[in-house]
C-alpha cells in the first residue's frame, strides 16, 4: 500500500480488530490528521481513503452540535460526523471515499464507499474473518486467499469490455463493496449491507418544460461548483489535459475562478497503423489560450513495453484499455510536479458522448443495440475462446439485460447511460485513473463525478445530449468557457496505437505471453489463439480494441500478481 500513501503510516489493534493505513497528505499536512484516527472519548477508530470536499461546511455543523476538533482536515470531520449522524452522514458527503469505522463499545465495524465508486474497497470473507483494503494486491499480500478464478467474472471480462461488476472480481475469493453501499459487521460475523444512493433518470416536474438554454445554464453552474470545490487542498492542484472538451473545460473554469500558475500535463505516443499517437495540437491550443504551465510528454514504444509489467502490478484488476499505460506514465511525470490533479473522466458516460447512444436510442431492441456496439464478443465466440470447464452461460448478457429492465430509467438511452455511469464507468475509466495515479502517490479528482452534477445529468432528456455527436448540452455550456476549435474537433481518445495495432516487438511479446507453455493456465482454447495470432491486425472488437491484447493482458496481470 506504500505507493498509494507515501507520506506516513500508522497501525492500530484492539480485540478482534487490526487496522493499518498509508497516508497521502493533501487536506491537512499536520500529524494530527494521521491515521488510523482514534477518538477514545467517542469510542471510534477510523481508516479512510479519499477526500471530503465539503468538510469545512460539515465541520461548522458539527461544532454547532458541540463537537471539538483537534485537526484541520477532512478525516476528523468524517469520524465525528459518523458519531453524530450514523448512516445519515453518507448523503451529506460530497467527495470520493472508502472508509472503515470501528465502534469500540458495540464491537462493530462499519465500512462504506462513495456514490460512484471513485475510491475502491476490496473484501475477503471467510467463516473466521473479514479483511479489506484499497487494493486487491494488498489482500493477496496478506495470504490465505485462494487463487481460483471466478468463471462468471471471466465471462464478464472477455465479453463486457473487461468490466467485472461489483461485488465480483476475477478471483473467486475476493469481492468488492459496490459503489454507494455500506456494510456493518460484528465480531460474530453477522453482516448487514445496504445501498444508500441511486441515480434516477428523467426531469423533475418543474423541469419538464426546460429547453436547451435552461439545461445548459444549470450544467455550467454545476461544473463551476464541482471544479471549485475540488481545489480545496493544502497543496497545488494541476489538470490532466488531453485536449478534448472535458479536460479543456476544467482548465477554462479554473482560470475563470482565478487560479494562477495552473500546471497542465499531456502525453503522446508513437504513431502506428496509420493512427496518430497524440493530440498535442489541441492540448497546446488550450495551454496557450489560458497561459498554463504546460508539460508535454512523449513516450516511445520501447518504454511502453518496459513499463507495462509495472503498470499491471499497479492494477487491482486487469484492464484492457490502452490508456492505462498512458495514465501510468503520465502520473509518474505529474507526481514530480504536484500531488493532486483534476481529470475529465465521466463526461462521456453522464452526457452521452459515446457513439452507441444514438444507436440505442433509435433501436427497437435497446439491449441488442447496446450489446452489438459495446460487447467484445458474442456468446458463441466467447464459447470458442475459453476451454469448456470455464463456460457458465451468457452471464454478462444476462446482467446487462436485467440492468436495462430495472425501474428508474424509461427511455432506452437512459437505460444505457445508467448502466454506463453506475457500472461501466466505475470499473473501467474510474478504476483506471485511481489505480494508475495512486501508483505514484498522486490524487486524481473528477469534477464530472460530483454527485450533484451526476444527478443533474440524469434529469436532462436525451434529446439535449445526443445531437452534435453527443454531449450537446455540455458542449454548448463549454462554448462560454473555451475556444470553439476544441469543441468542434473530431472526437478523440487517449490513443496508444502500439497496443491496438500489434506489430514488431509488441506483437512478439504478446505471442510469448500467450504461447509460452509456462503461461498456459487452461483458460484459452488453443485454436482461438492460433486464429487470433494468424491475423493480429484484423481481430478487433466493436470498440476497435485488440482481442489478442485482451487475452495477453489477462495473462500479464495474473503473472504480475503471482496467480
Amino acid at each position: 500500500m506504500a505507493a498509494r500513501g507515501p507520506d506516513a503510516h500508522g497501525l492500530f489493534s484492539q480485540g478482534p480488530l487490526a487496522l493499518g493505513h498509508r497516508r497521502l497528505k493533501i487536506m491537512d499536512l499536520a500529524e494530527a490528521s494521521g491515521q488510523p484516527m482514534v477518538d477514545s472519548e467517542l469510542g471510534l477508530t477510523m481508516v479512510f481513503n479519499g477526500a471530503i470536499y465539503n468538510y469545512p461546511e460539515l465541520r461548522e455543523e458539527l461544532k454547532a452540535l458541540g463537537y471539538r476538533f483537534f485537526s484541520g482536515g477532512d478525516s476528523e470531520v468524517l469520524l465525528k460526523g459518523y458519531h453524530a449522524w450514523g448512516t445519515d452522514l453518507l448523503p451529506k458527503l460530497n467527495g470520493m471515499f472508502a472508509f472503515a469505522i470501528w465502534e469500540r463499545d458495540s464491537q462493530q465495524l462499519f465500512i462504506a464507499r462513495d456514490r460512484l465508486g471513485v475510491k475502491p474497497l476490496y473484501l475477503s470473507r471467510t467463516s473466521e474473518r473479514l479483511r479489506f483494503a484499497s487494493s486487491l494486491p494488498a489482500l493477496l499480500a496478506g495470504g490465505d486467499i485462494g487463487k481460483t478464478l471466478d468463471p462468471v467474472a471471466l465471462n464478464h471480462y472477455l465479453n463486457f469490455h473487461a468490466v467485472v461488476p461489483a461485488p465480483r472480481t476475477l478471483l473467486a475469493g475476493v469481492e468488492k463493496l459496490p459503489p454507494a453501499s455500506w456494510m456493518r459487521i460484528d465480531a460474530q460475523g453477522n453482516c448487514e449491507q445496504q445501498t444508500w444512493w441511486n441515480l434516477t433518470f428523467g426531469p423533475q416536474r418543474d423541469e419538464i418544460a426546460f429547453g436547451l438554454e435552461e439545461w445548459q445554464e444549470r450544467v455550467l453552474d454545476g461544473m463551476r461548483q464541482a471544479v471549485a470545490i475540488r481545489q480545496r487542498a493544502a497543496v497545488d492542484v494541476g489538470v490532466l489535459l488531453s485536449g478534448g472538451v472535458d479536460s479543456s473545460m476544467l482548465v477554462g473554469l479554473l482560470r475563470e475562478a482565478g487560479v494562477e500558475n495552473l500546471s497542465t500535463f499531456s502525453i503522446g505516443f508513437q504513431d502506428a497503423g496509420g493512427e496518430r499517437g497524440d493530440e498535442f495540437q489541441y492540448s497546446d491550443l488550450i495551454a496557450e489560450h489560458f497561459a498554463t504551465r504546460h508539460h508535454q510528454l512523449r513516450i516511445g514504444e520501447h518504454e511502453i513495453l518496459e513499463q507495462l509489467p509495472a503498470a499491471f502490478r499497479a492494477m487491482s484488476e486487469p484492464m484492457v484499455s490502452h490508456d492505462c499505460i498512458a495514465f501510468y506514465l503520465l502520473s509518474r511525470e505529474v507526481a514530480k510536479h504536484c500531488k493532486v490533479v483534476q481529470s475529465g473522466q465521466g463526461a462521456d458516460e453522464l452526457f452521452a458522448g459515446y457513439h452507441w447512444y444514438p444507436q440505442v436510442d433509435a433501436a427497437e431492441d435497446a439491449f441488442g443495440a447496446y450489446r452489438a456496439a459495446f460487447f467484445d464478443r458474442d456468446y458463441d465466440e466467447y464459447a470458442a475462446c475459453v476451454q469448456p470447464e470455464w463456460l457458465t452461460g451468457d452471464m454478462a448478457g444476462d446482467f446487462v439485460r436485467e440492468h436495462f429492465a430495472q425501474p428508474g430509467a424509461v427511455a432506452a438511452v437512459d437505460k444505457a447511460l445508467r448502466l454506463d455511469s453506475t457500472v461501466m464507468l466505475v470499473d473501467d475509466p474510474v478504476k483506471r485513473v485511481d489505480n494508475m495515479t495512486m501508483a505514484w502517490g498522486l490524487e486524481a479528482r473528477t469534477p464530472f463525478l460530483d454527485y450533484r452534477l451526476a444527478e443533474l445529468s440524469a434529469r436532462i432528456p436525451g434529446r439535449f445530449k445526443l445531437p452534435d455527436g453527443g454531449k450537446h448540452v455540455l458542449k454548448e455550456a463549454a462554448r462560454q468557457v473555451i475556444p470553439s476549435a476544441v469543441i468542434d474537433r473530431p472526437k478523440g481518445y487517449f490513443p496508444v496505437p502500439g497496443l491496438k495495432h500489434l506489430q514488431g516487438a509488441t506483437l512478439g511479446w504478446v505471442r510469448d505471453l500467450l504461447l509460452d507453455p509456462s503461461q498456459d493456465r487452461g483458460l484459452f482454447n488453443p485454436a482461438m489463439l492460433d486464429r487470433l495470432l494468424s491475423d493480429p491486425h484484423g481481430q478487433l472488437t466493436p470498440l476497435r480494441g485488440s482481442k489478442l491484447w485482451q487475452l495477453a493482458a489477462l495473462n500479464l496481470w495474473l503473472n504480475e500478481h503471482g496467480l
